[in-house]
């Protein structure tokens, strides 16, 4: 029972009645709540696959019944198996990420593991209102509840958030989703040229949106960082480097299961080589905490494909008796991704909840994201 990676293209995945309703079936009754709730189509999708590579892995490689599978999350929202594990299988560890048009899983039967997957895209509404509640994290000034819980931003704050990124799309780019969603009858786009021919987000797409984004995310990044980020004079080479960089910040917080309190400065990545080649996978980057460098960590980097980076962090287990070396040692195993079809996923499920049709009803009146998808059925 070795090293695990596994992706699923949740992006590309037009599930029939048939699938949805199966893979509904295959996950706990609060997980299949929770994914029903979602508004967009891709975010149902891409959490649901999720969860069923999470089943999937423990059904197969820890040989536990599918439908006898209980997970739950950690207070900081980290999902662990319950089961009781005897033996050599109560180390084994796991994690999954998914955005963009991946759900990613690695898992590992002695070491730490956190994962994560980002997608070069330029910034958009939704990443405009994360930043400024990530900067509200950072640089604001959250209060905690008695038991040491962090509280929720005011609604006061929230909405301002909102109004403060919607000022920041252009009159443009609002005149032409009312054109393209028909809000208001008759309205075009009265000579607004779009070269948008994907699904993606209608966001500006001028070279001045990058630079301020880059100015709002200042202190996620050391200056160290800041300078490889934007050594290309190319500015998407620039944003595929950021992107780069957050995913290995990401997957080191998720493997050590903390919030999102985590002053991100605290971590500095060395990445090597600049460039990452389709479908290999590279150890070469290096993690310093606190300005010192962390040899017990290791960092795996794979492109799936021109847009997707994965970020697998490895590290000693809190207890473990590893020798230092021993997390190096894996250096010459390096898996990489398996991508899976819907019919591996499920390969070997047992259903857990009785079929639900009113499932698939509720997922067809969802738009698959935020612009208004062509008329074709699912």
């Amino acid at each position: 029972m070795g090293s695990v990676r596994w992706a699923f293209p949740c992006g590309a995945w037009r599930p029939r009645r048939r699938e949805w309703l199966l893979a509904a079936q295959l996950v706990q009754p609060e997980e299949k709540e929770r994914i029903g709730q979602f508004v967009f189509a891709r975010d149902a999708k891409a959490a649901l696959a999720g969860r069923l590579l999470m089943r999937k892995l423990i059904a197969e490689k820890l040989r536990i019944p599918w439908n006898e599978v209980h997970l739950q999350r950690t207070s900081k929202g980290k999902p662990f198996l319950a089961n009781n594990l005897l033996g050599i299988n109560s180390n084994y560890n796991f994690n999954v990420s998914h955005q963009g048009d991946y759900a990613v899983l690695a898992a590992e039967p002695e070491l730490q593991v956190g994962i994560d997957i980002m997608k070069t895209d330029l910034p958009a509404f939704k990443a405009k209102l994360r930043i400024m509640w990530e900067n509200w994290m950072v640089e604001g000034e959250p209060s905690f509840t008695k038991i040491g819980m962090l509280c929720r931003a005011s609604y006061a704050a929230v909405c301002q958030w909102i109004v403060d990124a919607w000022h920041k799309v252009s009159a443009t780019t609002i005149i032409r989703g009312f054109a393209r969603a028909d809000i208001i009858p008759g309205l075009t786009s009265d000579g607004v040229e779009s070269t948008k021919t994907d699904d993606s987000e209608d966001e500006d797409t001028g070279s001045s949106s990058i630079p301020n984004f880059f100015h709002i995310m200042k202190r996620q990044f050391t200056e160290t960082e800041w300078d490889v980020i934007k050594s290309p004079s190319n500015e998407w080479r620039q944003l595929d480097l950021f992107y780069r960089h957050w995913a290995l910040k990401e997957s080191f917080l998720k493997a050590i299961g903390v919030g999102i309190g985590f002053n991100l400065q605290r971590i500095e990545f060395n990445v090597s080589p600049l460039q990452l080649e389709i479908e290999k996978v590279y150890k070469d980057t290096k993690m310093l905490l606190d300005g010192e460098k962390e040899e017990e960590w290791t960092f795996e980097e794979t492109r799936l494909d021109d847009h997707h980076h994965v970020a697998v962090a490895l590290g000693k287990q809190e207890g473990s008796v590893q020798k230092d070396s021993d997390v190096h040692s894996m250096k010459p195993n390096q898996p990489q991704f398996t991508v899976l079809t819907f019919e591996d996923l499920v390969a070997s499920g047992i259903p857990v909840t009785p079929e639900d049709s009113a499932y698939w009803d509720n997922f067809c009146l969802k738009q698959e994201g935020p612009v208004r998808q062509s008329l074709h059925s699912r």
